[in-house]
């Protein structure tokens, strides 16, 4: 389970502007232009960063509108873990060389990318770390 700050900090990571992170005074601005109330830089960086964790609806309900997410995505940890996983395919399509690979991908026949997809897994497999066999037997 994602703690709060867990959750604000990958909405920091993955929603950007201009390719980069919004800074903490964007975010306080923008969360006080849509709350109508008062948020600081510092209590941002203080949700993001867990030293603070219990805050109010209102401005739960204000991050949630700036980041564009549902309110829920804060309590709800199945939608959490869906958008999470929206969140990282965002973050790894940023990068060129996904991008021209996914993109190949795409015009393949379906046997074919079932095929690269067989490819990839074995790779990525075979760059996992081996266990240690003396430390799996318990010597």
């Amino acid at each position: 389970m994602s703690s709060l700050a867990d959750k604000i900090d990958g909405l920091f990571t993955t929603i950007r502007t201009n390719g980069r992170e919004y800074t903490y005074e964007e975010v306080a601005c923008g969360c006080s232009k849509l709350s109508g109330g008062t948020f600081s830089k510092t209590y941002v960086w203080q949700l993001r960063t867990g030293r603070r964790d219990n805050p109010t609806k209102r401005h739960l309900e204000a991050l949630a509108a700036f980041f564009q997410v549902p309110v829920a995505y804060f309590f709800d940890e199945v939608l959490a873990a869906r958008m999470e996983s929206q969140f990282a395919l965002a973050t790894a399509m940023r990068d060129a060389d996904v991008r021209d690979v996914a993109l190949r991908i795409m015009n393949l026949d379906d046997q074919t990318r079932k095929s690269m997809v067989r490819i990839i897994q074995e790779i990525t497999q075979m760059r996992q770390p081996k266990a240690d066999p003396k430390q799996a037997s318990g010597s």
